[in-house]
């Protein structure tokens, strides 16, 4: 069974067919998309793809795709979860994207404590790591805010629009 989260003001949820239109608004967007690593998509065909993907991620027990919901409202305005989930070595990678029209309100970090959270005490993860963007100011800030520290820069790493870039790699160590 798909676990549920909650925070003071969010429900991290199990993402559903019903979500396909706010999958869409989020990668569809040229602002959310610009540090994403793939490009943006053009058609709800392609927001459907993601749904698929994340639940056959869960099922693979390759990662794990929560739909950040405001408490009170309906429909996602954002996902969070881990990628590159390896069960055998306790470790995983923290990805996540938010609507602008949801940014600076704090939901993102209010989202990503939340998953730390759950990885370390339910799935027993010991590192929980990140791959950012040089360029992504604000992911870079959250990222430290939150705890993570900074472990190098991985070099021409991603490619994005045929254009490759540098990231950074952060990782945050169970105590």
């Amino acid at each position: 069974m798909f676990p549920r989260l909650e925070t003071d003001r969010l429900v991290l949820r199990e993402i559903s067919r019903e979500d396909v239109d706010g999958i869409f608004a989020c990668f569809s967007n040229e602002n959310v998309m610009r540090y994403y690593g793939q490009e943006t998509l053009n058609n709800l065909e392609q927001a459907e793809a993601f749904v698929e993907f994340f639940a056959n991620s869960y099922k693979e027990k390759k990662g794990i795709r929560w739909g950040i919901e405001r408490k009170g409202t309906h429909g996602i305005i954002g996902t969070i979860g881990f990628n590159s989930w390896s069960p055998k070595h306790k470790r995983a990678e923290i990805g996540y994207e938010i609507h602008p029209k949801q940014w600076r309100k704090g939901f993102t970090s209010e989202s990503i404590l939340k998953v730390i959270q759950y990885g370390f005490d339910e799935l027993g993860l010991t590192r929980i790591g990140a791959v950012v963007f040089t360029e992504n100011e604000a992911s870079n800030q959250l990222l430290s805010k939150v705890g993570f520290q900074k472990e190098g820069i991985l070099r021409n790493y991603m490619y994005q629009n045929g254009k490759q870039h540098d990231t950074y790699i952060y990782s945050l160590i169970r105590n």
